[in-house]
């Protein structure tokens, strides 16, 4: 008897694993969808020096953490509010997200651009990005404490937040205009 059918399971051992990767929104769409009256982006240059460094790794340092690109969202002559757009690391790989704050430094809305872990991208769900809205600097912005966490997502989850506690953080280190 012939037992050639024992050669499909093995070939399906060696196949290549599947690709996940996926860019939700772009930092243009984002913007629009955060600052909608928004006549013009205006992109901010980052010089911090390496005391405001210090005392933003203090607060939090994601992973991987790198200088977020921002611009102010500009209505004419007046300010609408800042928007950044970041990346931390999830478990493996980076977690693409953008943050917009109001001209009082308020969490407008939090949007996930892009994701290409396998697990954890249930952080896009609106229930969990809506609890970052009106968070400042003043709140603690925790897993467990003000944040909750998403099972199977918990990296994903504390990365972001750290993230996003960060970039609260930078905010207040900027000039008002």
């Amino acid at each position: 008897m012939h037992q050639a059918w024992r050669i499909f399971p093995l070939a399906a051992l060696v196949a290549a694993p599947a690709a996940y990767a996926a860019e939700y929104m772009s930092i243009e769409a984002a913007q629009r969808a955060a600052f909608p009256d928004a006549t013009a982006f205006t992109p901010l240059l980052l010089s911090l020096d390496a005391e405001a460094r210090a005392r933003l790794a203090s607060v939090a340092k994601p992973p991987g953490a790198r200088d977020p690109r921002v611009w102010r969202a500009m209505d004419g002559s007046r300010v609408l509010g800042t928007f950044y757009a970041d990346a931390v690391i999830g478990k493996q790989e980076y977690i693409g997200y953008a943050l917009a704050l109001d001209a009082a430094g308020r969490v407008l809305r939090l949007d996930v651009l892009d994701y290409r872990e396998t697990h954890g991208w249930e952080i896009r769900n609106e229930r969990w990005r809506a609890q970052f809205a009106g968070k400042t600097v003043a709140d603690p912005v925790e897993i467990s404490r003000d944040i909750a966490n998403i099972s199977g997502a918990t990296l994903s989850c504390r990365h972001v937040t750290d993230g996003v506690r960060r970039l609260l953080a930078l905010h207040a280190l900027l000039p008002a205009s």
